[in-house]
């Protein structure tokens, strides 16, 4: 598996989709299991929730920073 492809993917799902978002919020761990639909070892799981946790912030961060300048 491709992790850093399956970060991006579960990211976007994060992003633009509410109901799987505040899932995330709450329990990220089950979330992540639930939209893979294989089961992973612990630590590959965790190693996709921090990337997606990472990504949101980020992106988050860029957008606001870009609002500072007028940019979007």
């Amino acid at each position: 598996m491709d992790i850093k492809a399956k970060i991006e993917e579960l990211t976007d799902k994060v992003k633009n989709d509410k109901e799987i978002g505040e899932k995330f919020k709450s329990d990220p761990i089950k979330t992540v299991e639930e939209l893979v639909g294989v089961d992973l070892p612990d630590g590959q799981v965790e190693k996709i929730v921090e990337g997606i946790k990472a990504k949101v912030s980020l992106d988050k961060v860029s957008g606001a920073l870009g609002g500072l300048f007028g940019k979007k």
